[in-house]
């Protein structure tokens, strides 16, 4: 990567890469047994960093942060930085898994309900061969656990660990044992993301995608969970964002 693809942006950064470029990095990154600790921000991601500071070190010490979210990509062409694509987690993770059973690397799901990531890994299996499959494991373990889950995945070796946990826990696990995974090359947080791929779950249709209304999808699907998080947290995206484009107003008045 060049140091021009990193943009600082609202307290973190975002690499100004495409789908195809990230794909293209991961695998010489594969090829030369290189670790990528890839991440993502988003707009309720961007609130969450401004005050939970190991969110914000897991973040900003990625080597791939790609914006999965229209509402960063409205926001950065709005402070006039520049944005070449909106990459989102879900899209990439299949682009990934399509990638790695064309060259014969190997994946390892951690995540989800024992249910959705079992028929996720069978999906994939039926797919690619059984070849593709490191392991997998459901996402429901204690802090206890933790050294022996990421020490059994660091042991296995897999090309690409996906971890389908939510935020930031999935962030801070990463972070806490990147050095544990050196043996692995790629390292991804997804969300939920094996719960669309598997079936559990729907995704927004095409045209919400782009318009920025998967939240409003995800919204009206759990409304009693998600209120506060797009209530609260976009009026606090919006917040920084206007305060952002003031001071830059003004830095510009006084230059």
């Amino acid at each position: 990567m060049k140091p021009e693809d990193k943009i600082a942006f609202l307290n973190t950064y975002y690499h100004n890469l495409t789908e195809p470029e990230t794909i293209g990095i991961i695998k010489r990154a594969i090829e030369n047994n290189i670790q990528i600790h890839h991440t993502s921000i988003n707009a309720a991601k961007v609130v969450a960093m401004q005050q939970d500071n190991q969110l914000l070190a897991s973040v900003n010490d990625s080597d791939i942060i790609n914006i999965d979210g229209q509402a960063v990509v409205w926001a950065a062409r709005f402070l006039n930085k520049p944005v070449k694509q909106r990459v989102a987690g879900i899209d990439l993770m299949s682009s990934l898994v399509d990638m790695a059973g064309q060259n014969g690397f190997t994946i390892y799901l951690l995540g989800a309900k024992e249910e959705v990531v079992s028929k996720l890994a069978a999906q994939y299996r039926d797919k690619y061969g059984v070849q593709i499959i490191s392991g997998y494991r459901n996402g429901y373990f204690t802090q206890y656990e933790e050294a022996t889950v990421f020490s059994d995945i660091s042991a296995r070796r897999p090309d690409m660990l996906f971890v389908a946990i939510s935020s930031p826990k999935k962030e801070n696990l990463l972070y806490t044992y990147k050095k544990e995974l050196k043996s692995v090359n790629l390292i991804m947080g997804v969300g939920g993301s094996f719960d669309v791929l598997a079936g559990y779950t729907q995704r927004a249709p095409v045209w919400m995608q782009k318009s920025g209304l998967e939240w409003f999808f995800r919204f009206i699907q759990e409304p009693g969970r998600m209120w506060k998080r797009y209530l609260v947290g976009n009026s606090r995206f919006m917040y920084l964002l206007i305060k952002e484009k003031l001071m830059k107003v003004k830095t510009g008045m006084h230059a």
